[in-house]
């Protein structure tokens, strides 16, 4: 049980002599973590006492710092932005409980905001609110009720590697100090899936969606065309159902659309006989038939451009 990764990965790090040229050292860990959060602040997903982090240390010299902050910034732009959730920055600074030396963290705290401002990225201070190791960058979402929840962060840490007594051989053959970099892009994965889905209020966009296409047959004599529509698209590579229930296809719709399933097939004699199917798009009208094929290329593009249909894009603006 810890509550933390970063001393196991210290000692990692010290398993071994390390040379100037091993630097920058990424130790990456996705793994479950547990801290004893008041039971009166646990809530849902969003604050757990038992999380898994996609966690990762970065062990550098100084002159990386910059660098390796702005390439942790690409990853954390890259995801987000696939997901269409804008964030605001917090650099947090010295708690004050804090460990070591008063200098050390005046130079962490101005690398941190030295990277952010080559990034072009907006940031407001957050005083008193960094680890008691180092600052970090704050990377806050706002959820579908107005809330705001930390996920990503950037940690800067002098401290650990001088308690760990953690050293490298520079150029020079001298043995020096590295820098630590924390960082976690999503945070804990509970809370992100629960930030997530209030963002898309439920309606994730097809690539994320857990089912994307529901087929919809009109009646039993369809059954076997649905279910080999259904073959097909499993084996596409797509997540897929077929609803074979003795209901009224308007009825079958209308419970789709409540399920939020992106794309509806409907199918029935003329499409059996033509290999089509009828595509119903969430929130939207019918928007006819067409061949199957030409389907699984349309889901195939939205899949990888990562497209947010309409009805994604309005839920993440109520």
């Amino acid at each position: 049980v810890k509550p933390m990764n970063c001393p196991g990965h210290c000692l990692l790090y010290k398993n071994e002599v390390r040379s100037y040229r091993d630097l920058p050292l990424k130790i990456a860990e996705y793994g479950p973590l547990v801290r004893y959060e008041p039971s009166g602040t646990l809530h849902g997903l969003l604050r757990v006492r038992g999380m898994h982090q996609d966690d990762a240390h970065i062990f550098v010299r100084e002159d990386q710092i910059e660098e390796q902050i702005l390439e942790v910034q690409g990853i954390i732009d890259e995801i987000y932005g696939a997901l269409g959730m804008p964030y605001t920055v917090k650099l947090a600074t010295r708690p004050e409980n804090y460990m070591g030396d008063l200098a050390l963290w005046e130079r962490a705290e101005a690398a941190l905001a030295a990277a952010m401002e080559k990034a072009g990225i907006k940031y407001e201070l957050n005083p008193g609110e960094g680890a008691f190791y180092g600052p970090k960058l704050e990377y806050h979402i706002t959820d579908a009720l107005g809330r705001t929840w930390q996920c990503a962060t950037i940690q800067l840490d002098f401290q650990l590697p001088q308690r760990f007594d953690l050293t490298y051989v520079d150029a020079d053959g001298q043995h020096k100090r590295p820098v630590m970099i924390h960082r976690a892009i999503m945070g804990s994965i509970e809370r992100f899936i629960g930030i997530l889905t209030e963002h898309f209020a439920g309606t994730f966009p097809a690539w994320l969606a857990p089912v994307q296409v529901r087929v919809l047959p009109i009646a039993d004599r369809h059954h076997d065309y649905a279910q080999k529509l259904l073959a097909d698209l499993k084996a596409a590579g797509f997540r897929a159902e077929v609803d074979l229930r003795n209901e009224k296809v308007g009825y079958k719709i209308r419970e789709a659309e409540v399920q939020k399933i992106p794309f509806m097939l409907v199918v029935g004699d003329k499409e059996a006989e033509s290999g089509t199917v009828s595509v119903r798009r969430r929130g939207m009208k019918d928007e006819g038939s067409m061949p199957f094929a030409a389907f699984l290329d349309l889901l195939t593009r939205e899949v990888a451009e990562k497209a947010l249909d309409e009805a994604a894009r309005k839920a993440t603006t109520l």
